[in-house]
């Protein structure tokens, strides 16, 4: 059971995220984001909530830039939503946490 978000690396990404039996909600970030920190609390909120029924990474894009790359990361805070191996969703900015929750509440239905 993971109740930490996993970091997840251009190297692990394929196992990580597209194998996992668990819908998947991937937040891309950077040191240097603003947003992207006022973000991160909510997530590690969301990944202990919601153990068990979605699996939550993080991937620095700055550190990982071929997986920012094939998903044409171009603004960042941003969380892609995966399910069986494949993108559901993406959520571009900061939104709060009953938004983020809601959009993963639909990926499970």
């Amino acid at each position: 059971m993971f109740s930490a978000p996993l970091t997840v690396t251009d190297a692990t990404f394929s196992a990580e995220v597209e194998n996992s039996p668990l819908p998947v909600l991937v937040d891309l970030w950077a040191a240097w984001c603003g947003p992207c920190k006022m973000i991160a609390p909510v997530i590690d909120e969301l990944a202990v909530e919601m153990a068990g029924r979605v699996r939550v990474a993080k991937l620095n894009i700055d550190e990982n830039p071929a997986t920012a790359e094939r998903f044409n990361v171009r603004s960042i805070p941003m969380l892609l939503v995966f399910r069986n191996g494949h993108e559901v969703d993406r959520i571009v900015g900061a939104q709060p946490k009953s938004e983020i929750a809601r959009r993963l509440e639909r990926v499970l239905a």
